[in-house]
């Protein structure tokens, strides 16, 4: 039996059009010979489709799309059957009352297949929400080669069971234990699992673990393309009956990342006769890299834009967020604009006309000095004097984040926002100034994993990387001038940002420990964190939340990223 993995990029909600895109690869399908064809979980709706399954008439139009895919197939593709991820109606009244499950469409008509068991609702899950658990394992008989085919079906969480591997799992069933008795030639697995980095990793040794206990081959088709704040990597892959990635002399063999494909694989009796191409995974700076440009790409395609706006101030974070939407979008739909205030360096002007000049973004100058003194004179007589201190950097910061809206609305582009998760985690960012955007690009990145990201980027290695994206594949790309430049908002005459924050060095180990690793300040403490340091992160860190609840929403690359995987309350103690 020929197995082709679709790993698709779904539009969230369009259910017509992602039925279209269903069919599309199943004619790639069949055009290398497939006799079944997986996509992944929910692939009829794009996933997460949250709350658009709360809408019956969604509901009702869904059964007329897998209506209309069988008709397609019985005219043009009458031999090839179709896994498609679908939300069935359970039948129950209240919520929820709906099952995350999977159809088989053929030539004759589509059924229901396959129902999840285990429902996250951790991080950003929140499938109880919407989903009813199944009761007991799926397997599907499937007639195919002159044989009888039993193939176990799980959906994405069925899969993760493994708590020495993973390090917490979901309370309920094992869906791989329970097919054991059920003597099964192939699992399939239909997933939408977001981007992590070192994630790829995991998933293989889970499917690894499977296979080992059910002595037959895992194939894992996994969601690609970027929903929201969600960026889902693909990297689709098959293991063999052993427990080894299929592949000669033990090489990974798997899908692309970050990549849509259609890939073929042959299984006969015996075990696996043919092995997928090999798309060997890249290092984890350049699944990073290509994740943040695939959230970019996508955020900005799904909901309409052409092109992009970022104000290029010569610092890193605004350099890596030009670099990331120059690959994303192609340099000539980006542009920049710098607002140099009377603090500005010469330095980092020239740093950022270069950059624009290497990435071949459009680029513009506003002075703000005679919009600030302006602002001065409104705003003196209810002052008693000019506004100081803080107060007048944050205005700074907020007549620049006028200037970009203004700019991004007139030309219909959308904002990036350049903070990165450092400055957001301990609010060293200005509401309705540097945090105006649609897309904060960097905000799940530290300041820390900037800088390596960037002299990644500038590294001999990343050249073969860079020039598949369209960005220059020789010389410094970020610049080795912004690269070792201080960290510094330049809102006041030499200032640094470790004049107000410890060094990054420092802070990022500490957010990190609370944040990800949910350490109490106590077990910081312990691990060697001074004691006023520890008290003084944790106050900057609450103090912010209200800051947070009106950032934009951010791209996901962590295991604990803020807004939808964060949720903690403003007014608290």
């Amino acid at each position: 039996m020929r197995l082709a993995l679709a790993q698709l990029n779904p539009l969230v909600g369009d259910l017509a059009g992602n039925g279209e895109l269903i069919l599309a690869a199943s004619r790639q399908a069949a055009a290398q010979g497939a006799d079944l064809v997986l996509t992944p979980e929910l692939s009829l709706w794009g996933y997460p489709p949250r709350d658009l399954l709360l809408r019956p008439s969604l509901i009702a139009k869904q059964g007329a799309v897998l209506n209309q895919l069988a008709a397609s197939l019985a005219q043009e593709l009458p031999q090839l059957a179709v896994l498609v991820g679908m939300a069935e109606p359970s039948g129950a009244a209240p919520l929820p009352n709906l099952f995350n499950a999977v159809a088989l469409v053929e030539a004759s008509g589509w059924r229901v297949v396959a129902r999840k068991r285990l429902l996250p609702t951790y991080d950003v899950f929140d499938e109880q929400r919407y989903f009813c658990a199944a009761t007991g394992p799926s397997v599907l008989e499937l007639e195919r080669g002159g044989r009888t085919w039993r193939l176990g079906l799980t959906i994405c969480e069925d899969l993760w069971v493994e708590e020495e591997l993973q390090g917490h799992r979901l309370a309920g069933a094992d869906p791989v234990a329970e097919l054991l008795s059920s003597r099964i030639d192939l699992l399939l697995n239909l997933s939408a699992s977001p981007f992590g980095q070192a994630k790829v990793a995991l998933r293989q040794s889970l499917a690894r673990r499977a296979a080992s206990r059910l002595a037959c081959p895992v194939v894992y088709v996994n969601q690609v393309g970027g929903n929201d704040e969600l960026v889902f990597d693909g990297a689709s892959f098959v293991v063999d009956a052993s427990g080894g990635v299929c592949a000669g002399s033990g090489v990974v063999s798997q899908l692309a990342s970050c990549k849509e494909q259609v890939s073929c694989w042959e299984v006969n009796g015996a075990g696996p006769a043919a092995s997928l191409p090999v798309a060997p995974l890249p290092t984890e700076n350049e699944q990073l890299f290509r994740a943040l440009v695939l959230g970019v790409a996508d955020y900005a395609r799904k909901c309409g834009f052409s092109s992009v706006l970022l104000g290029l101030s010569g610092g890193i974070d605004s350099a890596l967020v030009a670099v990331i939407a120059a690959a994303a979008l192609g340099g000539e739909r980006v542009q920049a604009l710098m607002m140099p205030s009377p603090w500005s360096s010469d330095g980092s002007l020239r740093d950022a006309q270069a950059l624009a000049g290497r990435l071949g973004l459009g680029c513009c100058t506003a002075e703000i000095a005679a919009l600030m003194a302006s602002f001065d004179t409104a705003l003196t007589p209810m002052l008693a004097g000019p506004p100081s201190g803080l107060s007048a950097e944050n205005l700074q910061s907020r007549i620049r984040g006028t200037l970009l809206m203004a700019v991004a609305n007139q030309q219909g582009q959308l904002l990036l926002s350049t903070g990165n998760k450092s400055e957001l985690a301990v609010g060293y960012c200005t509401l309705y100034g540097d945090m105006n955007g649609g897309l904060a690009v960097i905000g799940d990145l530290y300041k820390t994993s900037v800088f390596e990201l960037c002299a990644w980027l500038d590294s001999t290695a990343a050249g073969p990387c860079r020039r598949e994206l369209g960005l220059p594949g020789e010389g410094e790309l970020v610049g080795r001038a912004i690269r070792d430049k201080p960290p510094s908002a330049e809102l006041r005459p030499d200032q640094l940002d470790s004049d107000s924050l410890p060094d990054y060095a420092v802070l990022d180990p500490i957010l990190k420990g609370y944040i990800e690793e949910l350490a109490s300040p106590e077990q910081l403490i312990a691990s060697g964190t001074p004691a006023e340091l520890a008290e003084r992160v944790m106050q900057l860190l609450r103090r912010a939340e209200f800051k947070r609840r009106q950032a934009p929403p951010l791209l996901k690359i962590g295991d604990r990223a803020f807004g939808s995987g964060w949720r903690m309350p403003i007014a608290a103690r």
